[in-house]
């Protein structure tokens, strides 16, 4: 028999909750919920955005997470307007990559997050590209 997963959830580790939580506010428009003041959940209605604390790792037997060393993985927001969303928080964060349409049919911008995580926000702007997206 197999089981399907529910993805419910991507973790933050950072040395300074309280930075990338204001700026995950921002951007996606919840306020956080605090658990302590090392770990702090952003809900939506499709996954939990949860920013811990380097010293809740702990908890898990000890440095197994680094801040600020990802480099490798996106975060990434469905946005109804790409560039409307950019003129909103671009100032905010770091900007990888202006606006573009992408060759898979999305336009996408990429920034980076206060703890330099890869954060792109994007719009399917082709038929095909919205497909993928219809539940």
């Amino acid at each position: 028999m197999t089981v399907a997963l529910n993805f419910i959830s991507v973790r933050i580790i950072t040395e300074d909750v309280a930075r990338p939580v204001a700026f995950y506010e921002r951007l996606i428009g919840v306020p956080a919920r605090w658990a302590t003041e090392k770990f702090a959940e952003l809900v939506t209605l499709q996954c939990t955005l949860a920013i811990g604390s380097t010293r809740t790792m702990q908890l898990f037997g000890g440095d197994i997470a680094v801040a600020r060393a990802n480099r490798s993985v996106i975060c990434e927001f469905l946005v109804e307007n790409v560039d409307a969303e950019y003129e909103r928080v671009g100032s905010d964060a770091e900007t990888v990559q202006e606006p573009t349409t992408m060759p898979w049919g999305n336009r996408s911008v990429l920034l980076r997050d206060p703890d330099g995580n890869l954060v792109n926000l994007f719009t399917p702007v082709t038929p095909e590209a919205a497909a993928r997206f219809v539940r």
